[in-house]
């Protein structure tokens, strides 16, 4: 296997515009000619919609934690025939879980190593001039065998501030890649779980347009270039996670949207029929051999699924002789109840006893290993499954039996077992491999 040169674009922290600058790249060396393969470093399921729509080509997440390497062979696999990789990384570079002896396990260092991609740091300079070249320095040498190509200068405020930057970069021996002045038009809009989905921006193909523009204008796009590199995995690649039945009924609209790609990818590679529906628009699950509920915002259409009777009855009659299965969101909805933000109390399909709570808001995020005490849809008891639990609700009531012994990455239990009843199984944490994908 042979892969294309890559990048991986990451910053000291969230919220620093690594976003924008990954989507404004891929559109703007794609219309430069270039075949560019997206990835997203991380568990995050919202970035790759976006990068999909910027490169034109499927994004898949990379995670150094939750997958083995040979997965991430596999779905480094996807960047055959491309021209260039361009990785965004998640949080800051080095955040990952703790470890003893390992320092950001699941990081964005630990990709960047592992796949020899250069990071093009991006640096919010906002508040500080020469001082920024100290924060670069650190980031750079704080791991020595780490690939650092440069920074890109984000929120600058003038010519004069860029230049006062500039002057402490060449002092510390950091290679400028581009300075994109403050602007305010430029920020995705956001809701708690991070971005809005981008089949909901208003107007998506206009924003990576001026994003490309703005980046043109303000980056060495030929530097950028000229820095990528990357190195062949180490490992064979291994099969793509198993579909968990060969005709599989997918929620699919704005409620039911966090499917990770690359679970997908490998039902569809493996022959499996995927059947799209949509709950918000009252429609049944389609006749199939599973039913699987992804998460999303079910807690910001709660009416309205609770309105929507043909999804429910139909849902109730597939469970009554075929599996059902709900990640997160999805789990919330075959629970009893969902509480809104306003302590509106909506009825859901009932399949399992969960009562969960959007009013009393307390943010459950982390990777997660599951041990599970009885069989889910592709995945016997006794397995064990690694994903990741992002949410704001509550549970205030999980009667049933669970489904997992579940902790966190340091190995401390959470409370969020999933459940299981009959033919129906849910969880909070959004599978990402079985241990053993490797």
């Amino acid at each position: 296997m042979t892969l294309p040169p890559g990048l991986l674009i990451s910053a000291p922290a969230s919220g620093t515009g690594k976003t924008t600058v990954m989507l404004g790249l891929a559109r703007a060396l794609s219309e430069d000619g270039l075949t560019v393969q997206p990835f997203k470093s991380g568990p995050d399921y919202i970035d790759p919609a976006f990068h999909r729509a910027a490169a034109g080509r499927a994004s898949f997440n990379l995670d150094s934690w939750a997958m083995g390497p040979g997965l991430i062979a596999a779905l480094l696999d996807r960047a055959a025939g491309a021209d260039l990789i361009l990785a965004e990384g998640s949080m800051g570079l080095y955040d990952g879980v703790a470890r003893p002896g390992v320092l950001g396990h699941g990081s964005t260092a630990e990709l960047a190593r592992l796949a020899g991609w250069p990071v093009v740091l991006v640096l919010d300079v906002g508040g500080q001039a020469q001082s920024a070249a100290a924060t670069a320095l650190g980031f750079s040498r704080f791991q020595p065998d780490l690939p650092f190509a440069g920074v890109i200068l984000n929120r600058v405020a003038s010519p004069r501030h860029e230049r006062l930057v500039r002057l402490g970069m060449e002092q510390a021996g950091i290679p400028v890649l581009g300075a994109l002045p403050r602007r305010g038009d430029l920020r995705l809009p956001e809701r708690h779980l991070g971005l809005v989905q981008a089949a909901e921006h208003p107007d998506l193909e206009a924003a990576i347009s001026a994003y490309a523009v703005f980046l043109r204008d303000h980056v060495d796009l030929a530097g950028l270039r000229s820095a990528a590199r990357g190195t062949l995995p180490q490992a064979a690649p291994c099969p793509l996670p198993r579909p968990p039945a060969q005709r599989i009924a997918l929620a699919r609209d704005a409620a039911f949207s966090f499917a990770y790609p690359h679970l997908l990818d490998g039902w569809h590679a493996a022959g499996a029929e995927i059947l799209p529906f949509s709950p918000l628009d009252d429609q049944p699950p389609p006749p199939a051999d599973l039913v699987w509920l992804p998460g999303g915002y079910p807690e910001l259409h709660a009416g309205r699924l609770a309105a929507a009777t043909r999804f429910l009855d139909g849902l109730r009659a597939h469970a009554a002789l075929r599996p059902v299965h709900g990640e997160c969101g999805g789990y919330m909805v075959l629970g009893r109840t969902l509480v809104d933000k306003d302590g509106n109390a909506h009825p859901m399909a009932g399949l399992l006893g969960l009562v969960t709570s959007y009013e009393r808001r307390r943010l459950h995020l982390g990777y997660r290993r599951a041990e599970l005490l009885a069989p889910m849809p592709g995945h016997g008891a006794g397995r064990t499954l690694r994903g990741h639990e992002f949410h704001y609700s509550t549970i205030l009531e999980q009667p049933d039996a669970p489904l997992a012994h579940v902790i966190d990455a340091e190995g401390a239990s959470v409370a969020e077992t999933g459940s299981r009843r009959g033919h129906v199984t849910g969880t909070f944490f959004h599978l990402i491999a079985e241990d053993g994908d490797a």
